[in-house]
């Protein structure tokens, strides 16, 4: 009885992780549709975010089963209310992918970023992708190391974030309002990608050590 029910835990963090995997590709293909223009891409990614959806729908459905018929307690139901608020987390961060890829879709054929802005959101792109990956690994192998690791990584894309707006507000700024309202919703979309990836990350910990890391500001804080 008892192998059978860690059977259904373990399956609520490979699903998790599952969808982790697939927000990262997500937002890959967003990024790559908003640098090329690639419509194709950014098709891809807005109809795959019915399966996020739905995988989320599905990891919540039976950790609220397990709630209801195993009533856990200790470990285990810290487990199950993080999968909860984790899955949450990792379905907002394929809706802002999901964002990315309509405003792409929105421009096309006509390329959403100036050239100045361009080389910013190439390096977004990148680490939010290594952020939802990292995520996935996380989820797997409980690495508390390497959960907090991702708050350093997230201040990578916080540095980008603030350092676009100093480029769309400078006075020499020649694409007009339309150009640089896109550039600030962008960037706060893979803000908030990252934000996103650090809960999660956050959530791990909290399974791992029974202390919610973080009302300090920090991942790392004391456990």
């Amino acid at each position: 009885m008892r192998e059978a029910y860690q059977d259904k835990l373990d399956q609520l963090a490979n699903q998790l992780a599952d969808m982790s995997a697939l927000v990262a590709t997500a937002m890959e293909r967003a990024t790559k549709a908003l640098l090329t223009a690639d419509l194709s891409l950014a098709e891809q990614v807005i109809s795959g975010d019915a399966e996020v959806d739905d995988a989320r729908a599905t990891v919540e459905e039976q950790a609220y089963a397990l709630l209801a018929l195993q009533a856990p307690v200790a470990t285990d139901l810290r487990t199950v209310l993080a999968v909860i608020h984790a899955a949450e987390s990792v379905e907002r961060m394929g809706d802002l992918a999901l964002h990315v890829a309509k405003t792409a879709r929105r421009r096309h054929p006509h390329p959403v970023l100036a050239e100045e802005v361009r080389g910013y959101f190439a390096d977004m792109g990148r680490i939010a992708v290594h952020l939802a990956r990292e995520v996935e690994g996380v989820i797997r192998t409980q690495d508390v190391k390497r959960a907090r690791a991702l708050e350093e990584t997230d201040d990578e894309l916080d540095d980008l974030h603030r350092h676009l707006f100093s480029v769309i507000m400078d006075k020499a700024w020649p694409h007009g309002v339309a150009s640089a309202v896109d550039v600030t919703l962008l960037g706060r979309f893979y803000e908030r990608f990252g934000d996103h990836a650090v809960s999660v990350a956050k959530r791990t910990i909290f399974v791992v050590t029974g202390q919610m890391p973080g009302y300090g500001g920090s991942l790392g804080g004391e456990l």
